[in-house]
């Protein structure tokens, strides 16, 4: 496959919805750990692992997605992303993790979002796979987003 036109990502479940986060931002995948709580954290963060050594803050996609609430069981992983090479490592709660997959440019609908939708933000757009359509995660997005109140 021509590498300029297409990108490979990770896809994974929250609920019944399939999300694709482009594999370059992914450091790793974990099973899910004991999270140790922070005081005053936004909602939508659910605390910190020590994940060799360094302390990671772990978000909720559930809850930044305005989702029902999580529950975790054997298939429920945490994606270790790095937003920017340099950037610290953020932790990010899937339901499942499924494939790497590999999309062209031309199977990913660009989406043009309203400015007041809360969630605008955190999708760039609709990848087909298939029979399968997946919402692709502005993953920078999700992460340097700050609540709004």
């Amino acid at each position: 496959m021509d590498e300029i036109n297409s990108k490979q990502y990770i896809s994974v479940k929250l609920g019944n919805d399939v999300y694709g986060v482009e594999i370059k931002y992914i450091d790793s995948i974990i099973v899910m750990q004991r999270i140790t709580r922070v005081p005053k954290a936004q909602p939508y963060f659910l605390g910190v692992i020590n994940l060799r050594g360094e302390i990671i803050p772990v978000m909720s996609l559930r809850r930044k997605f305005d989702l029902e609430e999580d529950e975790f069981n054997s298939l429920t992983r945490i994606l270790i992303i790095k937003p920017e090479p340099t950037a610290a490592p953020v932790g990010m709660i899937v339901d499942e993790v499924n494939d790497v997959i590999e999309l062209n440019n031309e199977d990913v609908k660009m989406m043009d979002y309203d400015e007041k939708d809360n969630l605008a933000g955190y999708s760039i757009g609709i990848g087909k796979y298939g029979d399968e359509l997946i919402n692709i995660l502005n993953v920078p997005g999700v992460i340097a987003d700050k609540e709004k109140s």
